[in-house]
């Protein structure tokens, strides 16, 4: 009996890194000036922290102009704003060029969570 307890100890041990959090985040990349980005930030950004969304992949704003964080890593450059990009352990692993709208905004949020393997309801 006891080999056992140590057995399972060990293997949840071993598998512990395998089922730790990533780091995600929701990456805006934004300009002084840009009016879809003044309409996100209208529509979107007061409720967006408080949503299942807003609390797996919490929002990071970058200055289009501005050089890439330490530890990004983006598959692409920029060429529009807003752009939204889901980074899971500081790699892109989806985007969002431009703003949809409100109604496409989030379902294309939520396609770009779930395909990244992200249940932000849990």
């Amino acid at each position: 009996m006891r080999l056992r307890a140590t057995f399972l100890a060990l293997l949840l041990t071993a598998t512990a890194p395998l089922t730790a959090a990533a780091e995600t985040l929701l990456v805006m990349i934004e300009e002084a000036g840009c009016p879809w980005c003044a309409r996100w930030n209208a529509e979107i950004a007061p409720i967006y922290p408080k949503t299942p969304e807003g609390q797996a992949a919490p929002l990071q704003r970058i200055d289009i102009h501005a050089s890439t964080p330490e530890g990004m890593e983006f598959d692409q450059p920029f060429a529009f704003t807003p752009t939204f990009v889901l980074m899971v352990d500081g790699t892109e692993a989806a985007r969002i060029e431009g703003y949809p709208g409100e109604d496409f905004f989030w379902s294309m949020l939520e396609q770009m969570l779930t395909e990244a393997g992200i249940d932000p309801t849990g």
